[in-house]
């Protein structure tokens, strides 16, 4: 089985070079700066000057917006390693308020005297203190602040990121990460899903059932495993406050989304007339996907919502509320006479448009309290009340027509946006969506499509990026889903239009990730770690190595980790039998995080993983992780939940004697709907069923695994079978039987073995 790491420790130590430059004097000829987002013009110079603890921080009396940008410059430059400065008279940096300067945006000059941060607003001058940071590099005695010419400004006001607290819990101190992350990529709001089917995270003191009831659940398991310790959390009305006021101080609104009319189980399970009167499963709220149970429209349950709103408006000073209206399901207002009834006696002829009714009282109640109603795309079918945004999910089409309509839009389409999607193609990533969404595909986004006509262009605000955490259970796994996509999203929201260069961009990313780290946000290495495919050669290996950003792959075989005199990567490597192969994308000399130590042995060249299988159907494809153990490392798996089949391409048989397949029970914990009856396995020989492989998926039968063995063990089992022999390249299609769903199989690895 071939083992893969991570090269070298650290990431500050591997990128480190390119953020901080050998320690140099402060009058050097200007090095190329990595800002990022890119600004909207800088002209460099030569010289700069060495920033050092005695250096300070002027800012104009009495200026509290000043001294909180102050404030943060200090606290990163500290926290990157560069000197501790402190507020005094004649300060080396010195905050200005000049008006006339663009909303958020800001002017910064460094010479060989100083700095100068000059802008019209608090996030303006915030913002030029995070290019300043961005700017130092250590030198012996200091930080060198190259000179600059710096004029900027954002091209969009809504520059965001969804978390999604309400499926996993994360705790306040990972939120303060966060925020500190995306305010070094100019960031600007942090859409909070704090409400969903499977949690309900905010404290709400009228209603305390919400959280002692509702915040808590035991996660699914398959059938016969062990049950997992009970999951789950909420943040108390102090908690909120004190993370609101962190977020504030670096210029980051929050905008609290509490769901309806759908998505409110959690609010049901807690209160049961709040719903429809249809009974609740036992566990069902830890299942994922859609769920058909809704509000009802009674006068009690709209006063239950208008009570929390009550309650969450002070918490949140945002302009905008958000309330979803996405995927509600309206199977149960259809059954119900007390509501055909009620739609009659208002003269509304559709669900849809009850749906609307719905929102628009609640938008309604909104607006007294001066606030405004935010939504998904669905807010659009049947009408919303003028002043509604509208967040567009389904694809485009919701802000274009918003926008159309005259309503404020914000992008945040379906796939491209949606961080829960895997970035990179190996083991090495985590669980989520199983289609591929790249730093690249992210970039590409524009997020000015041409079918908004120029005139309403205006209605957009901007774009966020979501992460939704069903399959995402840890705060690392969070961490490293958002980040660096949300770089990129970062660079859409800020820098000009019709500059984007992905070459320049990545270049300017590894420092940011190294930044970043030391904020507490480990980014991803997907964009940099290099992807190889080992297949036999006669006696020998055959390795084909890939990459996302088209950096230079270096390689080495002796064991030693690749550096600037490494062999360049340009055509396959036959290589021999045992090999100790490490590789890593290069820049500037220096290996990227995501480098991989690789054994190449027989086995290895024999072996694939759940990733490097072909899945037979892209229906769900989800990347899922094991319900056992319940401590310690589980194993993940890329399966289609529609069609579990996967296929191992190319399989090479020569001299293979036997088949090990890799197999872990998970629980059908899928709410889909009538799409769950379309799933077919075929019956079964044993209790438990059997693993079948065919040459091909409509070829014979060459192997049957029982799944017995497995079936007795909650966490990853390995079943084995001979194989007639066979020669040359043959397709694998692996399938299992079952009476139904429910355990869910799915395959770790495949490994052919040529020796008895």
């Amino acid at each position: 089985m071939p083992r893969m790491t991570q090269l070298l420790p650290t990431l500050p130590a591997i990128v480190g070079s390119f953020l901080w430059a050998a320690p140099a004097p402060a009058q050097t000829t200007a090095r190329p700066v990595a800002l990022l987002p890119a600004p909207q013009s800088l002209t460099a110079a030569e010289g700069g000057f060495t920033l050092t603890a005695a250096s300070g921080i002027a800012i104009p009396a009495s200026d509290a917006g000043a001294r909180n940008a102050a404030d943060r410059l200090a606290d990163l430059l500290s926290r990157s390693g560069g000197p501790k400065l402190t507020v005094r008279a004649g300060g080396t940096i010195r905050f200005e308020r000049v008006p006339g300067i663009a909303a958020e945006g800001y002017r910064l000059t460094t010479t060989s005297s100083g700095a100068t941060i000059s802008a019209s607003d608090d996030a303006g001058l915030l913002y030029g203190a995070v290019t300043l940071w961005q700017l130092a590099r250590p030198a012996r005695s200091g930080s060198v602040i190259p000179a600059v010419t710096i004029v900027d400004a954002p091209r969009f006001r809504w520059r965001g990121l969804m978390l999604d607290s309400a499926r996993h819990f994360q705790s306040p101190d990972f939120v303060k990460r966060l925020i500190d992350a995306m305010a070094a990529n100019k960031l600007n709001t942090l859409h909070w899903h704090l409400v969903d089917d499977q949690g309900w995270r905010i404290e709400i003191r009228k209603y305390p059932k919400l959280t002692d009831v509702s915040a808590w659940r035991l996660p699914a398991t398959a059938p016969g495993a062990p049950p997992l310790p009970r999951t789950g959390g909420f943040y108390t009305q102090g908690q909120i406050r004190e993370i609101v006021a962190y977020a504030s101080k670096r210029g980051i609104t929050i905008v609290p989304e509490i769901e309806m009319p759908g998505h409110a189980l959690s609010a049901i399970r807690a209160y049961p007339q709040l719903g429809m009167g249809v009974p609740l499963p036992k566990g069902v709220e830890s299942d994922w996907g859609v769920f058909p149970w809704l509000y009802n429209t009674d006068e009690t349950t709209f006063a239950f919502l208008q009570d929390v709103l009550d309650e969450v408006i002070p918490l949140f000073p945002s302009r905008y509320i958000h309330v979803g209206g996405d995927e509600a399901v309206k199977d149960q207002w259809k059954a119900s006479p007390k509501i055909q009834a009620q739609m009659t006696s208002l003269g509304i002829t559709s669900e849809d448009k009850l749906q609307s009714w719905f929102v628009q009282r609640i938008g309604r109640y909104l607006a007294a309290h001066d606030r405004r109603l935010i939504g998904w795309d669905e807010i659009l079918d049947g009408g919303i009340t003028p002043d509604a945004t509208v967040m567009s999910w389904r694809g485009i089409d919701g802000a274009v027509a918003a926008a159309k309509a005259g309503h404020d839009a914000i992008l945040s389409p379906a796939p491209i946006l949606y961080l829960n999607h895997r970035q990179g193609v190996t083991a090495a990533e985590g669980t989520g969506r199983g289609e591929l969404i790249t730093l690249a595909q992210v970039y590409d986004f524009d997020p000015a499509p041409a079918s908004i006509p120029a005139e309403q262009q205006r209605h957009i605000l901007g774009l966020q990026g979501n992460l939704w955490t069903e399959h995402v259970r840890t705060e690392a796994g969070a961490a490293e889903a958002m980040f660096p996509r949300a770089a990129a999203i970062a660079e859409l929201g800020w820098s000009p239009a019709g500059r984007r260069d992905f070459g320049d961009f990545v270049r300017r990313l590894a420092p940011q990730m190294t930044r970043l780290s030391t904020l507490g946000i480990d980014a991803s290495p997907a964009i940099f770690r290099p992807v190889a495919t080992l297949s036999p050669e006669g006696n020998q290996g055959r390795i084909t190595l890939s990459g996302q950003p088209g950096l230079p792959l270096r390689y080495t075989i002796d064991g030693t980790p690749p550096g600037p005199g490494a062999a360049i990567y340009s055509a396959p490597l036959t290589v021999p039998v045992p090999t100790r192969l490490r590789v890593a994308s290069m820049l500037d000399g220096v290996a990227l995080p995501g480098a991989i130590d690789l054994n190449v042995t027989a086995a290895a060249l024999r072996h694939r993983d759940d990733t490097q299988l072909k899945l037979c159907t892209q229906g769900i494809a989800l990347r899922l992780i094991d319900d056992a153990p319940a401590k310690g490392p589980r194993a993940a798996f890329l399966t289609d939940i529609a069609n579990p089949c996967w296929i191992y391409q190319a399989a090479p048989m020569d001299g293979v004697r036997s088949i090990a397949i890799d197999v872990g029970q998970i629980p059908f914990n899928f709410q889909i709907g009538h799409d769950v009856d379309k799933i077919r396995f075929r019956a079964p020989a044993t209790p438990a069923g059997e693993v079948e492989v065919r040459d091909g998926c409509n070829g014979p039968h060459i192997a049957t695994l029982p799944l017995g063995p497995a079936a007795r063990n909650p966490a990853v089992t390995r079943l084995t079978a001979a194989l007639k022999p066979m020669t040359g390249a043959h397709d694998l299609c692996i399938t299992y039987t079952a009476k139904g769903v429910n355990p869910l199989w799915a395959i770790s690895a495949v490994q052919l073995v040529t020796k008895p």
